[in-house]
């Protein structure tokens, strides 16, 4: 990983330094979401080649950053990339240089969340910020024993992300080298409260929590090379599950030995009822409602002291003692009973189901070979990119090739018209068949677009004035097709656009 380098103190290095190492992080997390490690290490490194500094990107047009963009989908993050440079370059207080303060990030930077301005916080500047993605809100439910919807649920989302704070501001503040013998239950609130020197622990440690939900604390998690079972209360609970079922003759006792959260949090779903014994029972058959809720418990627990990992910290250093002896090793079958156990955390939701839409595409070939091209609004899905002319199937249900083609004609038609009709000049467009459909599937949305090529002729001298003006701003113009190839264009588009090369 390219953005990955070591920690230098900002108190020690130049001003430009510590800017362009905040601005490449920043590039990085802002490419990793919702995008594979291996996809963003070229995107990134093309990205670095080409504006090296956040005041490079500030001064670049925004189709060439959307074209830069390309293929990584979500674009709207590169837009609000390109609009937060231009802010942060601007900003008579930052002047190129992103914030050092977590809520400093997010409300001065457009499209910094509270991870993206942890990760930022604790990687580059070291200070003692939380970094909670997918992979650690998964890692942590499991830690805590957590049983609960870590994408909906505000709640739980909260109480993991407190758990968070506190780990890593107590490894920002474990000092190795700090011979003093402290007891943590001894500080007093106003000593715990002090915030940590900067130093490389706070970004190693957001890291290595996101890098072992990312590899081993995954979906399906590989608890038996898991180097922190012994404080995991899934792994716990699925030891005793295991027992329970004979899987393991004699009860194998973990370090940690706490009572199962779920007796004592109204914040958990009932166990018994959300994750089945079923193992065989991957995708779950529940229903979106879900089984039904039970009043909570008496009991609550509403602070973190009573997790397992608050209640033992201390300041001293660690004198290693003798190993302690051996867990015995678990059969194959005991460790898939826990495993499977461990992989119910947290709680599986049942997706929504994708709205399904339809559009024709429209390409419009002018008689100098030149295509009609819309720039998409400033918002929204796809939101300023250019494509083909397209129209929303209102009926895609009762749709056949015959109401394509005369919604196509008429939906094309109404474009020209408002392309001409200043210069009362006749025209001809002509229909000249429907290429094929293009399948392209959103995390929302699944799309299927209706690709149709159409000929028109223009009785009178073409000129790139000849342009359909949308609010005051020019939204659409006729590009040839080496121009076209260079737009900034999603990825499903350039498919359609690809089929109509193909027939020109």
């Amino acid at each position: 990983m390219p953005w990955r380098k070591s920690w230098t103190d900002p108190s020690t290095t130049t001003l430009e330094e510590v800017e362009r190492r905040a601005y490449q992080v920043w590039i990085s997390e802002i490419m990793l979401q919702q995008t594979r490690v291996a996809t963003v290490i070229d995107y990134w490194n093309r990205w670095m080649e080409r504006w090296p500094t956040i005041q490079d990107l500030a001064a670049a047009e925004q189709d060439e950053v959307l074209s830069a963009w390309r293929g990584l989908g979500y674009y709207s993050r590169a837009t609000r990339i390109h609009d937060a440079a231009k802010i942060v370059c601007k900003d008579s207080s930052m002047k190129g240089l992103l914030p050092t303060d977590v809520g400093e990030l997010v409300a001065k930077v457009p499209g910094v969340g509270r991870y993206t301005a942890g990760a930022i916080s604790a990687i580059v500047f070291g200070r003692a910020a939380p970094m909670v993605d997918g992979n650690v809100l998964r890692v942590l439910s499991r830690q805590l024993g957590v049983f609960g919807d870590v994408k909906a649920d505000k709640a739980i989302i909260e109480l993991l992300w407190a758990a968070a704070d506190s780990l890593v501001k107590a490894i920002a503040g474990d000092d190795p080298e700090d011979e003093d013998d402290i007891d943590h239950n001894t500080t007093t609130e106003k000593e715990e409260e002090k915030e940590a020197a900067p130093s490389n622990r706070p970004g190693r440690w957001g890291q290595a929590l996101m890098e072992l939900g990312s590899t081993i604390c995954t979906p399906k998690p590989n608890c038996a090379v898991c180097p922190i079972t012994s404080s995991c209360r899934a792994y716990d609970e699925g030891i005793r599950s295991a027992s329970k079922r004979g899987f393991i003759s004699k009860p194998t006792v973990s370090s940690n030995t706490t009572l199962d959260i779920e007796d004592a949090c109204i914040l958990c779903k009932p166990f018994e009822e959300y994750a089945e014994e079923d193992d065989d029972n991957e995708q779950g058959t529940k229903t979106e409602e879900g089984p039904k809720q039970q009043k909570p418990k008496s009991r609550t627990q509403t602070t973190l002291r009573s997790f397992a990992f608050t209640q033992v910290t201390s300041k001293r250093k660690i004198t290693p003692g003798p190993e302690p002896p051996p867990s015995p090793a678990l059969s194959s079958a005991a460790l898939e009973a826990v495993v499977n156990y461990a992989r119910k955390f947290p709680l599986k939701t049942v997706k929504k189901a994708v709205r399904e839409e339809e559009t024709l595409v429209c390409a419009i070939r002018r008689s100098d070979g030149r295509y009609l091209i819309h720039k998409r609004p400033e918002k929204g899905l796809l939101a300023g990119l250019w494509e083909l002319p397209s129209y929303i199937v209102k009926d895609p249900q009762g749709g056949s090739a015959k109401t394509r083609k005369r919604d196509a004609e008429k939906f094309v038609q109404g474009l020209i018209s408002e392309s001409v009709k200043a210069r009362k000049r006749k025209t001809v467009v002509k229909h000249v068949d429907e290429l094929g459909s293009v399948p392209w599937l959103f995390s929302h949305l699944k799309l299927t677009m209706h690709v149709h090529l159409f000929e028109f002729v223009d009785e009178g001298e073409d000129s790139d004035e000849d342009r359909l003006k949308e609010d005051g701003r020019t939204r659409s113009r006729w590009s040839d097709v080496e121009a076209l190839d260079a737009e900034s264009m999603g990825t499903g588009m350039r498919k359609c656009w690809a089929l109509v090369k193909e027939a020109d």
